[in-house]
């Protein structure tokens, strides 16, 4: 019989558990979930449906034959929704052979090399996503129009918002800018060229569930706002030295941003512990995200930019530690 070894006092209760916050994560993504099906319609089920069903696998078996734990973790609810969230980043209309390395690449590099949930650095669907786009960066970024609800691989596909705007950055001709959908089409979602990922489809429903989640206190405001907030005055800047650039709004609206903010970065594992501490991270993300998205090579820069900071997170909480209960502070 293991020890039981109980800490020095004082002591509190919590209610809080891996499966409660794992599936209220899961709850909050339902309203962005049933957007992608309204619009991508079979293409976003099948990603969706391969992608948790893969990463649910892989976890599994990786548990079971290869660090042989007893304990079966899949019942947690970490990858349903690492799962999820990969699919979320994916085009719907990427071939299921590639969904299944992006999981194992998510679930496996990801997550249980390090030792399964709470030990990994890197966000695992994350990681997953950014394994594809290196290895399939035609697939990766071929976007499917909305409304094509019958179509999955022969879907007709489009420019994304953020492809418009990388186009008017490289060309210098603001009038490019034309081509973009109006805020309240980026709001909810309805605009009918290539809309991106099935996830970051619909800005209204991504808000919901950070909603959700602030209100059941899953997650707090500071990384969320903090990197909103950076990418709108990083974004305004830019936009007022060269009208080139997009406007802010519609850089907020655009792409895996809001999913990102609300949804990736807030992960527990891989963002710091401090209020304090997750303000400079979310600011960072803000920062490097715009600075990717405007001289990178990909239009895209929310993933690059949230996988970078979850590599300076140790650095971050071992720089804004939380005061010890008690402690006595040090004389100068």
């Amino acid at each position: 019989m293991g020890k039981l070894i109980v800490s020095l006092s004082p002591h509190a209760h919590g209610t809080d558990t891996v499966e409660r916050n794992m599936y209220g994560v899961i709850i909050a993504l339902l309203p962005a979930l049933l957007v992608s099906f309204y619009f991508f319609g079979i293409g976003s089920a099948i990603v969706c449906a391969t992608s948790v069903a893969a990463c649910v696998c892989f976890e599994w078996a990786i548990n079971k034959f290869m660090l042989k734990n007893e304990r079966l973790t899949i019942c947690d609810g970490s990858a349903v929704l690492t799962g999820l969230l990969l699919g979320f980043n994916l085009p719907s209309n990427l071939p299921i052979w590639i969904i299944i390395i992006g999981a194992l690449f998510a679930i496996g590099v990801g997550k249980m090399t390090y030792g399964g949930l709470g030990n990994n650095l890197f966000n695992p669907a994350l990681v997953g996503r950014a394994a594809l786009l290196v290895a399939f960066p035609a697939q990766m970024t071929t976007w499917p129009k909305v409304g094509q609800l019958t179509s999955y691989l022969d879907a007709e596909t489009g420019a994304t918002p953020l492809a418009i705007m990388k186009q008017a950055i490289k060309s210098g001709d603001a009038s490019v800018l034309d081509e973009l959908p109006d805020a309240a089409a980026l709001f909810f979602g309805n605009h009918p060229d290539g809309a991106g990922a099935m996830g970051e489809i619909c800005a209204c429903a991504l808000l919901l569930g950070m909603v959700y989640m602030l209100w059941k206190k899953i997650i707090t405001w500071h990384i969320p706002v903090s990197i909103i907030g950076t990418v709108f005055v990083f974004a305004g800047i830019m936009h007022l030295s060269n009208p080139a650039y997009a406007d802010p709004v519609s850089v907020i609206l655009s792409g895996g941003l809001m999913l990102g903010a609300i949804f990736m970065a807030t992960d527990y594992v891989t963002s710091p512990m401090t209020a304090k501490g997750q303000l400079i991270y979310g600011v960072c993300i803000g920062f490097l995200t715009v600075v990717i998205r405007n001289w990178g090579a990909y239009p895209e820069g929310m993933s690059f930019a949230i996988l970078i900071m979850n590599a300076f997170t140790p650095l971050i909480n071992n720089y804004v530690k939380p005061k010890r209960f008690g402690e006595v502070p040090e004389k100068k």
